[in-house]
């Protein structure tokens, strides 16, 4: 494993390497956490470690505000996490070793993906958004987030959560102008969602709403698993596995 920091126009996001034994030149994957988390939760271990045991370098990466990046996390926005996330696809890009990317994210993450994957489709060899947040704009416009309830048409400076997170006003009113569905029609590549059944935090049922409205999707549920699949990390883990290893990638 190899720990450094990617460049993303000032910001230092905090990365980790992980290559396969004996692997020199192959696939590599960018994985991406979710909204307040980070590149060591168990979920995200497991798929690295998932994908490592078939031979693909993974590249972990906190986005702003998130683990040891810079940022402050109440200051970041959708906005942000894009142009991190364009910054670290350039990267993986530029890499020798590199012969096919793939992007996978967790959440927040996971709708980063999507939006990553319309707007890089020629770069990207599949996406895996697990347990994909991707309402997030819509319950913005509702103004809803994550418990927390604002005038949408009135965003407040600061949002304060009963989890105890606060969010400055401009998360929100970034999110209200992003539309995911025109980046799920632009990207026509295979696409593997692997959501828990008894998530509570994104109901299952985005899970296969995107699943249909994507053109070259599969949709792997886990049963009895919640939003970060606890218990339930090995299924999701070969769900993962079983996709990159068959066709479907």
């Amino acid at each position: 494993m190899k720990e450094f920091y990617i460049d993303s126009d000032g910001i230092r996001l905090h990365a980790k390497m992980d290559v396969p034994e004996g692997v020199e030149k192959g696939p590599l994957c960018i994985l991406i956490h979710g909204f307040t988390g980070n590149m060591e939760e168990e979920h995200l271990i497991a798929a690295q470690k998932a994908m490592n045991d078939i031979g693909m370098m993974v590249l972990r990466v906190e986005m702003y505000g998130h683990g040891e990046s810079d940022g402050e996390f109440g200051r970041h926005t959708l906005y942000k996490w894009v142009a991190n996330a364009l910054s670290v696809v350039e990267y993986a890009r530029s890499l020798d070793n590199v012969t096919d990317l793939y992007l996978c994210g967790h959440s927040q993450g996971g709708l980063l993906t999507m939006l990553i994957g319309g707007m890089c489709p020629d770069d990207l060899k599949a996406i895996i958004p697990l347990s994909p947040a991707w309402m997030i704009p819509d319950v913005c416009r509702k103004g809803e987030i994550l418990g927390a309830s604002f005038d949408p048409a009135h965003i407040p400076d600061l949002i304060r959560s009963s989890d105890g997170w606060d969010l400055y006003g401009d998360y929100v009113r970034v999110a209200q102008t992003i539309h995911v569905e025109d980046e799920i029609a632009r990207y026509d590549g295979p696409v593997l969602i692997v959501h828990g059944m008894d998530d509570e935090v994104v109901a299952y049922s985005y899970g296969e709403q995107a699943a249909k409205l994507y053109k070259n999707a599969k949709l792997v549920g886990i049963k009895g698993a919640d939003h970060c699949f606890v218990g339930h990390e090995s299924e999701m883990a070969d769900a993962i596995k079983e996709y990159l290893s068959g066709s479907g990638s």
